[in-house]
Parts: structure tokens; C-alpha cells; sequence
């Protein structure tokens, strides 16, 4: 089965299997939620609509393990491998790791089981370096919102450090990004604590706690720590005006890092979770996207 549905009355959810489609050496291969509908209007976009083939990009809900440095990249010589949780085995080809740069991958080994209202996959690790792990994700399907929940053990003899956080390439109704949209954060945002500024049309509008959108924008546009490295509820909404939908993810953890990358077609709110896990320990956390009408 290339993609499996979980539906309702009100909400649709396309999850890809592991091994199927998106192959790239980027996104984490279980967390493949490739299409979300509500009530018939689609929540989902892609990262690029320019690519060659889709299946080298991101696209729906994809998440990431590791986009500063991918596990175990530092102590491997070039020519060896290291661990990109989620997808496999990486080989190092140079001294600095990119996460947008294509790597020879070495799969890790998946398993998908399908239930009528949820999907529960894992991924397991070889040993290399000192590092193995393994992965299960459960994506439940609930009335109108769907959770990820994560379960991270390490089975290694070494401390796995590293981050994790959902891309979200959204649009709502395919919409183009623009004065429709609104973005709502559960914080006061301070410009002078961002870590990073890219607005090069100046169509972005920063509020007190919102960002808005004078016109569509033609080029890409990011925001690098929104928190400025405070810990902040792990949250953010985001409203369409015209459709009168909107949708939000909240973590079941703090956050102290957010980012914002957007586009013509596509907005990105990305909320981080930090892993710190000792040998033998294991780690927990969860995302819930709820979609509702907004009067």
C-alpha cells in the first residue's frame, strides 16, 4: 500500500509508508503525512513547486531529526556513515553537514501497522559509532485534530543529543500566502531576539503576537528563534480569513526555539523540541494539529 487514509467525518490524513515515495536524505521517513483535508478543504501544500521530482522535497506535515548536525556526523571520517534518525544511515562525503544537500542513504528498518483510526510505525537503527536507537510514532486520527506521539529510546552505549521539529507546509484551500493569512504565536515577539531576519520584499508584518502579510511574496522569507531562546508554550494558529478555517499545532512540551519559513504557495511554522537521552533511557513527546471554523 503506496499511501494509507485515516478519515472521519470531518478531517482527512494521507500518510505515505516509510519506504514508499519521499526518499530524500532530509525528512524522517514515519512521519510522511503527505495530504490533510478538513471538512473537504486542504490543509496541506509542498516545499517547492518547481522540482523535478516531488518525492526529493518536502511536502504536508513532514518532520526532521537533526537539521544542525545529523547524529554522529562529527566522529566519522569521510567515506563512513552516521545516523539520520528516521531515515537511516548517511554517507559523509565532506567536513560540514548540509540538511538541504542529497546523502547516499543506507536504509534503517521500518515497520507500519494500520488500525481504523491510527498508524503506528517504527524505525530501527543499526550500530554505528556508538549510536542506535529506535524510533515508533503514532499518528492518531481524533474528531477534528490528529496527534503525533513520539517514543525515542536510546540503545546505544553513547548520549544522543540532537532536536526535532514538523516543517508544516501549509497553505489552507491552496491559497496563496498573503492578507488572508494570519499567524498567532502565545507570545510577545521581539524582532531584536531573533536569530535571523530574511524579508527581502518587506511583505512579512511582525505584531505583537501575530504575523500578517501585506501582499503575496514572490521570494522566500525566514525567521530564525522567534523566541529568542526563551522557553515559550510550544504553540502556534493559523488562520485564513477567507476560508474562515483555521488550524493549530500545540507540543505537549516548551519549546525555546521557533522558526518561520515561508513562501508564494507555503507557510512553515516549525516548533522545536530538544533530546538529550542517555544509554538505556528513553524519551516521550507529542504534537496535536486541531482544525476548526473561525466565526
Amino acid at each position: 500500500m503506496m499511501t494509507y487514509i485515516l478519515k472521519n467525518k470531518n478531517l482527512e490524513i494521507h500518510i505515505d509508508h516509510p519506504l514508499e515515495n519521499y526518499n530524500f536524505s532530509r525528512f524522517d521517513w514515519t512521519g510522511k503525512i503527505v495530504e490533510v483535508k478538513f471538512q473537504g478543504i486542504s490543509l496541506s501544500s509542498v516545499e517547492r513547486t518547481d522540482c523535478q521530482n516531488e518525492h526529493d522535497f518536502g511536502k504536508g506535515y513532514y518532520n526532521e531529526f537533526g537539521i544542525d548536525t545529523a547524529l554522529g556526523f562529527d566522529e566519522t571520517d569521510i567515506g563512513g556513515w552516521y545516523h539520520k534518525i528516521g531515515v537511516g544511515l548517511l554517507k559523509k562525503v565532506d567536513a560540514h553537514y548540509q540538511f538541504h544537500k542529497y546523502y547516499e542513504v543506507d536504509p534503517a528498518e521500518f515497520e507500519m501497522i494500520t488500525r481504523s483510526n491510527k498508524v503506528v510505525m517504527s524505525c530501527t537503527s543499526k550500530a554505528v559509532h556508538g549510536y542506535a536507537y529506535v524510533l515508533k510514532k503514532e499518528i492518531e486520527l481524533l474528531d477534528s485534530s490528529f496527534t503525533v506521539n513520539y517514543f525515542l529510546q536510546n540503545t546505544g552505549e553513547k548520549e544522543i543529543v540532537t532536536t526535532e521539529y514538523m516543517h508544516n507546509f501549509m497553505a489552507i484551500n491552496k491559497d496563496l500566502i498573503g492578507t488572508n493569512y494570519l499567524l498567532k504565536f502565545p507570545f510577545q515577539l521581539k524582532p531584536e531576539f531573533f536569530g535571523e531576519m530574511v524579508n527581502p520584499e518587506g511583505k512579512v508584518e511582525l505584531g505583537e503576537n501575530e504575523i500578517k502579510f501585506k501582499s503575496t511574496p514572490n521570494e522566500q522569507f525566514f525567521y530564525g528563534n522567534l523566541t529568542g531562546g526563551k522557553n515559550v508554550k510550544a504553540k502556534w494558529e493559523l488562520i485564513n480569513l477567507e476560508s474562515k478555517i483555521g488550524i493549530s499545532e500545540t507540543g505537549n512540551f516548551q519549546t525555546n526555539k521557533i522558526n518561520l519559513w515561508g513562501w508564494r504557495h507555503v507557510i512553515s511554522p516549525e516548533l522545536f523540541f530538544n533530546i538529550a537521552i542517555q544509554p538505556g533511557e528513553s524519551t516521550q513527546w507529542s504534537r496535536t494539529f486541531n482544525m476548526y471554523k473561525v466565526n
